[in-house]
């Protein structure tokens, strides 16, 4: 009888904690901050969890997950290139969860989950291309570039941003998909010759085609999915993918290995997979393509028919170790180059 007694308290505080474990959830956040923000007050409101959100580049994050390997502050890792996920997966520093939405997914969402064993599943995709300022490019007398190759032409030096591979999962996708369309050599040579053009390498994805919205370069290396969002501002830019070729990122969300809230990540994860929730995207100015086949497609999201894609490696790239060669490199032959 006193041993039940003494279970009691031990019970109703195994409870609290249960109940307290299901109602917060700690997310780092790689999609734009409108979009985060509208995630977090909808699935906060909608299932009574406290979501703690903070925003953070993809570089950035796989970089705070490894740090704080042996101790999680975080529960979930939500959107930001899918190549770091891939990564994060290899590196065990997510879990593996099958959700059962899985089959109502596009195929290449679906693949995505299967090369990281589960650990990582897609949500979103978007091309890779080029954002202009179309009153800057009148102004200077600029041609629309039209294919990588245009990007190399005296007229646009100090004309162009790209984002810096170290910080930006948007960048080593620019590396990746060159790398795939040119091979290896001739595409360092490329970002050589590029590289007398940039005027700036900015740490996030999305901060070359927010200047180029807001008029402070003309030319952007940039996701496409971000420029309408920028024109429904008002803005005069618009967006072209190179005709030559390009690759897309899969945008990614993963469950961090040692989540402290998991059964709440687990109810966010499979919230974030629904028709609804995906659809908050395009409220937010976002146009991504959404990996669940029942979400409505704005019409502002880029026509992937209309794009030559290249077959994107995403298994080969998605590796830490490749990943980490090709920076490196970039960072010896291109960046410590002058301008």
């Amino acid at each position: 009888m006193n041993i039940a007694f003494k279970l009691i308290p031990l019970l109703a505080l195994w409870a609290t904690g249960a109940q307290a474990q299901s109602r917060e959830v700690n997310i780092i956040c790689s999609a734009q901050a409108a979009w985060c923000s509208m995630i977090a007050v909808t699935f906060e409101k909608s299932q009574g969890i406290k979501v703690n959100m903070t925003a953070k580049g993809s570089g950035e994050a796989i970089a705070q997950l490894a740090a704080e390997k042996a101790n999680p502050k975080t529960d979930i890792w939500f959107g930001g290139t899918g190549d770091p996920h891939l990564q994060a997966a290899e590196q065990n520093l997510s879990l593996e969860y099958k959700s059962p939405t899985l089959p109502k997914l596009h195929d290449w969402a679906q693949k995505q989950a299967a090369q990281a064993g589960y650990k990582t599943v897609g949500i979103y995709s978007g091309p890779l291309g080029f954002g202009y300022n179309t009153e800057l490019l009148a102004k200077k007398k600029l041609p629309i570039p039209k294919t990588w190759g245009d990007l190399l032409k005296p007229e646009y030096k100090g004309e162009i941003q790209s984002a810096n591979p170290a910080s930006s999962g948007t960048a080593y996708t620019m590396i990746a998909t060159l790398v795939q369309l040119m091979g290896e050599d001739k595409a360092f040579d490329y970002l050589k010759g590029l590289h007398k053009n940039i005027g700036t390498y900015t740490r996030s994805g999305t901060g070359p085609i927010k200047a180029v919205a807001r008029g402070e370069t003309a030319v952007s290396i940039s996701f496409v999915h971000d420029g309408p969002g920028e024109k429904a501002q008002g803005f005069p830019i618009e967006t072209i993918t190179p005709a030559d070729g390009t690759g897309a990122e899969i945008g990614s969300m993963s469950i961090v290995r040692g989540s402290r809230n998991l059964e709440a990540a687990k109810k966010f994860y499979e919230w974030a997979l629904t028709p609804a929730a995906q659809e908050l995207a395009a409220a937010t100015l976002q146009f991504q393509l959404p990996s669940h086949k029942e979400a409505k497609v704005d019409p502002r999201v880029p026509d992937f028919r209309k794009i030559k894609m290249i077959n994107y490696d995403y298994a080969k790239y998605g590796q830490t170790a490749e990943r980490r060669r090709l920076i490196q490199r970039w960072e010896k032959e291109v960046n410590s180059l002058p301008r």
